[in-house]
C-alpha cells in the first residue's frame, strides 16, 4: 500500500474530527497525572476512527483510574519525602494492583470513590458488555439482543439473472458477522465510552481530594 493512501486518509480524519478532539487534549489532572499519556492515546484512536482500539484502550484506563484510586486513597495525596515512597506505596500496591475489575469497583464503591449508580453501571453494564466484549474478545453480551435467524439473500455475480435464495443466519455464531457486528458497535459506543470514563476521572479526583481535606482538618 503506498504511503500517500495513508496520508490522504489521516488529513481527512484530522480536518474532520479534531475540532471534537480537541478539547480531550487540554486539561489537568491533579492526582492522576500519570493517567495523561494513556487519555492522549485513546484521544488519538478517535481522532482516527481506530474505534475498537479506542474501547480496549478505554478498557485499560478504567481499569488503572479504579486502582489508582484506591492506592491514593489509601497512601494520600500530600508530599511524600524521597527516601519514603517504596514504604509508603509497597502494601498499597501489593494490595490492589492484581485485584480484578469486580473487586475495583466494589472496594471504590465502599471507600465512598465512587457512588452507588456509577457502581452498579459499571459493574452490570460496563464490566460484562465493554470489558468482556473487547478486552475479552467475548461478543456474547454485545450480540445477544439479535436475532438466531436473521434472513439473507444469495445470488452470483457471473450469473446475475438466478433468482435470489433466501437463507437464515445466525449473526451471533458466525465469525465474519460477529466482526462486523462488533465493528459497527465500536463505532457507535467508542466516543460515550471514554467521555464517561473521562469524566468519571475528574469525579474520583475531586472525591480523593475533599476526602484529603476533611482528614487534614481534623
Amino acid at each position: 500500500m503506498r504511503k500517500e493512501i495513508f496520508e490522504n486518509g489521516f488529513k481527512e480524519k484530522l480536518s474532520k474530527n479534531f475540532d471534537e478532539r480537541n478539547k480531550y487534549y487540554d486539561f489537568n489532572l491533579q492526582v492522576f497525572s500519570e493517567l495523561h499519556t494513556i487519555i492522549f492515546e485513546i484521544n488519538n484512536c478517535l481522532l482516527f476512527e481506530l474505534n475498537r482500539a479506542s474501547i480496549t484502550l478505554t478498557n485499560f484506563l478504567l481499569e488503572r483510574l479504579l486502582k489508582l484510586a484506591l492506592i491514593n486513597n489509601e497512601v494520600g495525596i500530600g508530599p511524600i519525602e524521597p527516601e519514603k515512597l517504596n514504604e509508603a506505596f509497597e502494601e498499597p500496591n501489593r494490595k490492589y494492583n492484581s485485584i480484578k475489575l469486580g473487586n475495583s469497583i466494589e472496594l471504590c464503591k465502599k471507600e465512598g470513590l465512587i457512588t452507588l449508580a456509577e457502581k452498579e453501571f459499571l459493574f452490570d453494564f460496563i464490566r460484562t458488555l465493554m470489558r468482556n466484549g473487547f478486552s475479552h474478545a467475548d461478543s456474547t453480551k454485545i450480540l445477544e439482543g439479535l436475532p438466531d435467524d436473521s434472513k439473507m439473500f444469495e445470488g452470483s455475480f457471473d450469473n446475475p439473472e438466478q433468482e435470489l435464495k433466501e437463507v437464515s443466519i445466525n449473526q451471533k455464531v458466525i465469525p465474519i458477522f460477529q466482526t462486523m457486528q462488533m465493528e459497527s458497535f465500536a463505532k457507535i459506543n467508542a466516543k460515550s465510552y471514554f467521555d464517561l470514563v473521562f469524566k468519571l476521572i475528574f469525579k474520583i479526583e475531586e472525591r480523593i481530594i475533599e476526602k484529603s481535606k476533611e482528614k487534614n482538618s481534623v
